[in-house]
């Protein structure tokens, strides 16, 4: 039994299919990668590297490579080397995500008035 049971779990996995329409699919990817950036913990404050305010921008061109400028909280950042590596790696991983490149910037300084109000409200800044 315990087979079969497998066998019906499998074909009940639908394949990911990203819509035809580019906007649409580059839209759907880049709240994949959204949800992605949201799983990457930044080490020192308990709030995600989105929420956070870290990641300034996300492109997304008509091939699916994705470019992301994120900041750092200080350019003495402890996780200055594996952050950008672990924001790399993983949202390579996101379905439909051809290739990734990751900027660090420091234009503009990073700030609390970057983070959005569920982090400023979990960290008690509100």
């Amino acid at each position: 039994m315990g087979l079969f049971s497998k066998k019906k779990e499998k074909e009940e996995v639908e394949e990911e299919v990203l819509p035809e329409d580019l906007a649409l699919a580059k839209k759907t990817i880049e709240k994949k990668v959204i949800n992605m950036l949201k799983t990457i913990q930044d080490p020192e404050i308990p709030v995600d590297i989105f929420e956070l305010g870290l990641i300034y921008e996300i492109n997304i061109d008509d091939d699916f490579n994705v470019t992301i400028e994120m900041t750092l909280t200080s350019p003495n950042c402890p996780v200055a080397e594996s952050m950008p590596t672990e924001v790399k790696e993983k949202v390579g991983y996101v379905f439909g995500v051809n290739s990734v490149e990751v900027n660090i910037v420091f234009d503009p300084p990073w700030s609390h008035d970057f983070m959005s109000e569920e982090a400023k409200l979990e960290l008690g800044f509100l």
